[in-house]
């Protein structure tokens, strides 16, 4: 294994937040938000290609999608996502093209820190953009997990609860509960109690831990009525330097993965798929040309893939720059003309129900962040 190899091949996983804490929580109705973060940039040139730019086959005569999914004159979808591709006709997905966070510098581990906090100067804060998020809507509640991802780390007190896999210690967890209930009062009697139900909730012998699996899981939990409101999953490899492949290859498998997430998470959530809006994140996209290893190098501009019964029409969205070598970022990346912040705003807006004024200014800290809602949500 090198370096790069133990820095990157991290498994897939499954971060829950926002249960709902009821001694805090308003009595506004909350939409589910899924968050699946594609680490190791996604390129989106070859997920969502531009079959109308003359210019594509000079830039990547290896890598050209020949069976793409038809979408429109313009626009083709990889043949890996099937699932994806019946969304869209279903008007319960949306595609946004040559987007990304304004960051240039192609460092993994800047990019990733950037995604999380929402912040454009890496690690320089220690909350996350949809933590602030849920700070507003008031449903921080607990978080699910062994370490809590910065993404939804926010202002308040976050309660980290993570039942044991070890046998045994599933039922430890509901009598030390059940012992605290009778000294707890007020908000701790109440987290008690709540904690409590959730793991009644979840007895289940949960093995899975690949990434369908694991969407699988999150969507039976945030179904239920005192399961979480957010979810966050990653998926990793995505960093095809070389072989990356076509239609089939190294990236195409990690295109089926994502496809299968989505068809996983719609299936488990059941009826809240009305109420959810799933957004794709990734920390850069990829060079625009191909490099000697039939791969392709950290880049600039991406695709990230939302779906959801949020969406009320299937749509593309794009500001398209273009692949001529003069509209390309530094001569080698797609350009980015769409902010993906404004899209996580525009999500923000439809799931929580917050104002574009409130997150643009308080969990963006961006003023003049443009407000993407209709062009996403009407």
């Amino acid at each position: 294994m090198n370096r790069r190899e133990f820095i990157y091949s991290t498994p897939a996983a499954l971060f829950f937040s926002g249960f709902p804490n009821f001694a805090l929580a308003s009595q506004k109705k909350l939409g589910r938000m899924c968050i699946i973060i594609l680490e190791g940039g996604l390129d989106g040139i070859a997920a969502v290609p531009p079959i109308g730019d003359r210019n594509l086959p000079k830039l990547r005569k290896d890598l050209i999608i020949e069976n793409e999914l038809e979408i429109n004159p313009f626009f083709g979808l990889h043949p890996s996502l099937k699932n994806f591709a019946k969304m869209l006709h279903m008007n319960e997905a949306t595609i946004i093209h040559a987007v990304n966070f304004p960051y240039t510098r192609r460092s993994h581990f800047e990019g990733q820190n950037i995604v999380e906090s929402g912040i454009l100067k890496p690690f320089s804060s220690e909350t996350g953009w949809l933590g602030r998020a849920m700070d507003l809507s008031e449903i921080s509640g607990r978080a699910l997990s062994l370490d809590t991802p910065l993404l939804v780390r926010g202002k308040q007190k976050v309660e980290n609860f993570f039942p044991a896999s070890m046998k045994g210690s599933r039922n430890d967890s509901q009598a030390l509960l059940e012992a605290l209930q009778n000294v707890y009062e007020g908000d701790l009697l109440e987290t008690a109690n709540i904690l409590s139900d959730q793991i009644k909730a979840s007895q289940v012998d949960f093995r899975a831990r690949d990434p369908v699996g694991l969407a699988t899981y999150a969507g039976t939990k945030m179904k239920n009525s005192i399961g979480p409101r957010v979810s966050v999953i990653r998926v990793p490899d995505f960093d095809t330097h070389a072989n990356q492949g076509a239609d089939k290859g190294e990236h195409a498998a990690q295109l089926t993965i994502v496809d299968d997430v989505l068809k996983a998470l719609k299936d488990s959530l059941g009826d809240v798929w009305s109420n959810t809006i799933i957004v794709t994140l990734t920390e850069f996209g990829r060079t625009a040309r191909q490099n000697g290893s039939g791969g392709t190098d950290h880049g600039f501009g991406s695709a990230s893939f939302l779906a959801g019964g949020l969406l009320n029409n299937s749509r593309i969205i794009s500001d398209w720059p273009g692949l001529k070598s003069k509209n390309l970022f530094e001569d080698r990346d797609l350009y980015a003309t769409v902010d993906m912040r404004s899209v996580c705003a525009a999500c923000l807006e439809a799931s929580f129900g917050l104002e574009h004024e409130q997150i643009r200014e308080d969990v963006f800290f961006e003023p003049k962040l443009p407000r993407l809602f209709n062009e996403i949500f009407s």
